[in-house]
């Protein structure tokens, strides 16, 4: 499989279709192309954490976290959400790009864990952030993934490690502009408000070996199991 470069795997992903009608109450705010070619290239590059590994993405929405780690080289991705809709949506994109090592199960991403214990090497998500009376979900949603997990977790969370930006395009109609950059700066502590009055952060790595720590203090490092 070629190689492919980071601006190459974001111009393919700004190719994946997102949600036609987003639910406010699952969170669905896509995962824009630029943030999602960022965060799975560094795990691929840096890591090697994707290349014929069994991943899990919690919470795939339409798809985008999972069709970039199937095009960088994952032996199998598998794509869980709650939402029959989105997972439509995310099986026109596979069979657009005609990819093959990916696949989607409909389900409770919150009562899974105790099923797919340590099924897979890697886990990828973008969890609901819990501001739409679901507060928790996004800590429910990390208990699952480090279930699951057998190396590594990578989460759009509540820490920050790496200089991105996200762009948050305006997927209800209370949002006022457009679309709105988040700059997602270095460092355990930087912390960067919304236009929305919500704080976001970004964990690519939850360590898989503490679970307790990493739900009381969500500290950003990165251990391999043992």
């Amino acid at each position: 499989m070629k190689k492919l470069k980071l601006k190459e795997l974001e111009s393919r992903l700004q190719q994946v279709d997102g949600f036609e009608k987003p639910k406010l109450l699952l969170e669905q705010y896509p995962t824009r192309p630029h943030i999602a070619a960022c965060m799975l290239y560094t795990i691929h590059n840096t890591y090697d954490d994707i290349e014929n590994k069994v991943v899990a993405d919690l919470g795939c929405g339409c798809g985008v976290l999972s069709i970039g780690t199937a095009m960088l080289g994952a032996g199998l991705c598998v794509g869980f959400d709650i939402d029959e809709d989105a997972l439509e949506i995310f099986n026109r994109n596979v069979e657009e790009f005609e990819l093959t090592n990916i696949d989607m199960v409909q389900c409770d991403v919150c009562v899974l864990s105790n099923r797919m214990s340590k099924s897979f090497d890697t886990v990828i998500m973008n969890p609901p952030f819990g501001t739409k009376n679901n507060k928790g979900t996004d800590m429910a949603f990390l208990k699952t993934a480090l279930e699951m997990a057998r190396t590594a977790v990578y989460s759009l969370h509540k820490s920050s490690t790496r200089e991105l930006r996200y762009d948050l395009p305006a997927s209800y109609k209370f949002h006022k502009k457009k679309s709105v950059s988040l700059l997602i700066l270095a460092g355990l502590h930087s912390v960067l408000k919304s236009f929305l009055g919500w704080t976001w952060w970004l964990m690519p790595v939850i360590p898989a070996t503490q679970e307790a720590e990493a739900r009381e203090s969500l500290e950003l490092r990165r251990r391999r199991l043992q």
